[in-house]
């Protein structure tokens, strides 16, 4: 595989693909402690998730498409090099204006290696192979949402919460030496696409114009908006709901990871016997039962760990159950621009999530019951939609 082994490039893209869990969950238990040292209130701390958000999203636009142009490693790096400017700006931030600055810098660099890390699977690797190296990352990955919060929560109680912005710039510093030092560039110049105006247009129109890929990619949006809702509404959730402190958010962030980690691993051993579809069905099977579970646990039980937790693990197993193969889906409708896919992929993924972080948890973390009903609604969505691609693979 171009002069790296399959273990170590799928422990390189799933560290770049940290910095996402590491710039939004380390820094969830800090909330109060940030919105008292920057003398704001609790909407402008969580519009700090929103300002992160949204360039993100933007930004999944383009990442992939000027990795096509210009080469893979090129712009991972220099997303990283942003990163880590961005990451010093929050550390030593004076007001919430200057770090709703560095959050929108964080947000437009971070995606860099999510999108591009995908491209370069597809680059080096073909069918079931590449399965499970999207398996393999995310398994690793998924350890990421279950440290953050939890070294978050202990770093501000030690040492205050710039630190966790410290830890951010030590680990992107690591990450640009590792991407520099190792990662090959996996896309030769002769396959190359040009950034010309007129060849960008006619590819994101061909993307974007997709019926089948845009239905394949809000359903990917929808399965993991029930977990997300939970993650971004944590704060409330944990401390208000359940009574829990800041060093105590592992209550939540274990089992979500622990049922991620067994959904990849389920996922790689699937893709020895079965098809994309096949896994994608017991996915959705899955997401519905921890869908019908959280509902009758929240409107029939007490707010407790054991009565609101377990099944919030079953659907991040479920989650990451069907993502490689929705994933490798949709990137192979487009063989030729597959960074253009990933992006645009990644795009209606995290704008999606952004009007969760920034308007539906604030409007519905008040209630575990309101939460719950959402969470039943976005799994259901999804299973229709990614029903409503297959028709359209038959018509």
């Amino acid at each position: 595989m171009k002069n790296i082994s399959y273990p170590m490039l799928a422990l390189m893209l799933a560290f770049l693909n940290s910095i996402g869990p590491f710039s939004i969950d380390a820094y969830l238990p800090a909330f109060p402690a940030m919105q008292k040292a920057l003398a704001t209130d609790a909407v402008a701390m969580q519009q700090s998730l929103t300002a992160y958000m949204i360039p993100f999203s933007v930004m999944m636009l383009w990442h992939g498409s000027i990795s096509d142009a210009l080469g893979r490693k090129r712009v991972i790096v220099a997303g990283l090099l942003v990163y880590f400017v961005a990451s010093l700006l929050c550390a030593f931030a004076p007001n919430i204006h200057v770090l709703l600055i560095g959050r929108v810098l964080q947000g437009l660099s971070a995606g860099s290696g999510v999108i591009v890390g995908r491209a370069v699977v597809r680059d080096v690797l073909e069918g079931p192979a590449a399965q499970r190296m999207m398996s393999h990352v995310a398994m690793v990955f998924a350890i990421a949402p279950a440290i953050a919060p939890i070294m978050g929560g202990w770093l501000t109680a030690s040492l205050g919460w710039r630190s966790i912005f410290v830890f951010l710039v030590l680990l992107s510093a690591a990450q640009l030496f590792m991407t520099w030092r190792y990662l090959p560039e996996t896309l030769p110049v002769e396959k190359r696409q040009a950034l010309a105006p007129r060849n960008l247009f006619a590819g994101y129109l061909a993307v974007l114009g997709s019926g089948r890929f845009v239905l394949i990619a809000l359903s990917m949006s929808f399965i993991f908006t029930g977990f997300f809702l939970y993650v971004m509404s944590a704060p409330v959730f944990l401390m208000d709901h359940l009574g829990l402190s800041a060093t105590q958010f592992g209550y939540l962030f274990v089992p979500l990871v622990t049922g991620m980690i067994c959904g990849s691993f389920t996922a790689v051993k699937l893709s020895h016997r079965y098809s994309y579809g096949r896994i994608i069905g017991i996915a959705f099977c899955v997401s519905a039962f921890a869908a019908v579970w959280n509902l009758l646990a929240n409107f029939l039980l007490p707010d407790t760990v054991l009565t609101r937790i377990p099944q919030l693990a079953l659907q991040s197993f479920s989650m990451n159950l069907a993502f490689p193969s929705l994933t490798l889906i949709a990137l192979d409708m487009f063989p030729h621009r597959r960074g253009m896919a990933a992006s645009c992929q990644g795009f209606i993924h995290t704008l999606i999530m952004s009007a969760v972080a920034g308007v539906l948890a604030p409007l519905l973390w008040d209630s575990t019951r309101q939460m719950a009903v959402a969470m039943a609604v976005m799994c259901a969505l999804s299973f229709l939609l990614y029903t409503a691609s297959r028709k359209l693979v038959r018509a």
